[in-house]
Parts: structure tokens; C-alpha cells; sequence
């Protein structure tokens, strides 16, 4: 019976996928022939234009500022509502299913929805787009964050209890130091992820490298995009072994 099971799975999975390359349109012919795509980038984007590189350093920064305060914002907020949408920490079974209804709604809203819905509040700018990666990653991080509370081991916690501790005591030593290193882990991931979000949002009028891609883009001046794109590249790879040294200290 397990075997069926695992081949009607396989079928359906098979035929789920084939349905979907039917309906994108996908070709393996089409795949591979990227000639257009490779001579459109030799002569339009090569080679970059370091011109105005100081606008883009500063333009950068903004980004990375954007980035950096949008998704500590969000994990501030996430933290104490993951408790809430975690069985085995959640206060009742009400609380458990409200909190997981926000986060839903939180993550299903992309960035972009939410800064524009803000643009009109607060103008342009990088602060909208500060809030819109924040609220986008309540959702996100109360997610991951929940699924590692539901999964730590119950030993630690276990023994905070034997002592007759309340429950915020047995999450604070007995659930917390459990998953500390993927919380980190979780936050840097979203701090790249931040950075990409911040691109978009910037086209939208929230400012940073987003707004100079969406300028250069308009213009056709693609030489220019490309050096935006490197340095884009540069900011993704730096928080990456940023995170990774953080995490070898944590862990």
C-alpha cells in the first residue's frame, strides 16, 4: 500500500510539473539559446561605466540601510508573535490560530504591494520602503521562527519545568538557546533577501540603487545598470560573509 501511495505521488507530482512547463510555455530548445541575450550584454552592458561610481557607493549605502533596518524591524516584531503561532507555546488554541492568520497575511502581501499603499502616507523615500520590508518580513520570519520553536527539543525544556519555572522562563532558557543560531541564520538570509526587496521598492520611489536602476533602465543607459548590478553583487556577497563569520561565533 506505501508503494502505491509513493508511485501514485510520483505520478501526480509528474504530471502536476508537466502541466505547469504546458501552461509557461517552457522549451528546452528555447532554453539553451541564449545567443540573443549574450549579444545584447556584449554590446549595450560591456563595459560597465565606473563614472559615477560615487553616486552609486552613496545610493549603496541606502540600500544596505534600508535592508538592515527593514528586516531588524521585522524580526523585532516577529519574535513575540512566533511564540504565539507555535503549539506548543502558544496560550490557547485561538491565539495559536489568530497569529498564524496575521503572519499568513503579512508574508502573502509582497513588499511592493505594501510600499505602494504607503507611498501615500509617507511620500517617497526610503522610509516606505523601510516599513513594507518590515511588514513583509513579520510575516516571513514569524513563519520560520514559529517552525523552530515547534521543533526544539522538549529535554531542555523539560528541565526548566522540573524546577517549577512559569512558562516565559522556560522559553527563555530552555527554548530560546535552542534556536538562536537558525534565528540569526534566518535573519541574514532575509537581510539578502532585503536587499533585492529594496531594489524593487526603489523603482516605486523608495530610494537607493533601485531608483538609479529604474532611471538608467528608462534611459537605455545599460552600461550604467551594469555597474549597478556589480555593486548589487557586492553588497549581497559582503552581508553573506558577514553572516557567516557572526554565525561561527554564534554557533
Amino acid at each position: 500500500m506505501k508503494n502505491i501511495n509513493k508511485w501514485s505521488l510520483a505520478v501526480l507530482s509528474a504530471a502536476i510539473l508537466i502541466w505547469s512547463g504546458v501552461g509557461v510555455e517552457f522549451s528546452f530548445r528555447d532554453f539553451f539559446d541564449f545567443g540573443k541575450t549574450i549579444d545584447f550584454f556584449q554590446k549595450q552592458w560591456w563595459p560597465p561605466d565606473f563614472s559615477n561610481t560615487n553616486y552609486v557607493i552613496k545610493a549603496s549605502v541606502i540600500t544596505l540601510q534600508i535592508a538592515i533596518v527593514g528586516t531588524f524591524l521585522g524580526l523585532l516584531f516577529a519574535l513575540p508573535l512566533s511564540f504565539l503561532g507555535a503549539w506548543n507555546t502558544a496560550p490557547a488554541k485561538w491565539v495559536y490560530n489568530s497569529t498564524r492568520g496575521v503572519l499568513n497575511f503579512f508574508r502573502s502581501v509582497p513588499e511592493i504591494v505594501f510600499g505602494l499603499l504607503l507611498v501615500p502616507t509617507f511620500g517617497l523615500g526610503p522610509f516606505p520602503a523601510v516599513l513594507a520590508i518590515a511588514l513583509h518580513n513579520i510575516g516571513v520570519l514569524g513563519k520560520l521562527i514559529s517552525e523552530l520553536i515547534e521543533a526544539a527539543e522538549d529535554g531542555p525544556q523539560e528541565a526548566v519545568r522540573s524546577v517549577g519555572a512559569k512558562r516565559i522562563i522556560v522559553i527563555i532558557y530552555g527554548i530560546l538557546p535552542q534556536i538562536i543560531p537558525n534565528i540569526i541564520s534566518n535573519f541574514f538570509y532575509r537581510l539578502e533577501v532585503g536587499i533585492r526587496a529594496s531594489l524593487i521598492l526603489g523603482f516605486i520611489g523608495g530610494g537607493g540603487i533601485g531608483s538609479m536602476l529604474f532611471i538608467d533602465f528608462k534611459i537605455a543607459n545599460y552600461q550604467m545598470v551594469a555597474t549597478e548590478v556589480l555593486f548589487i553583487m557586492l553588497l549581497v556577497m559582503m552581508v553573506d560573509y558577514i553572516g557567516a563569520l557572526i554565525r561561527k561565533r554564534v554557533i
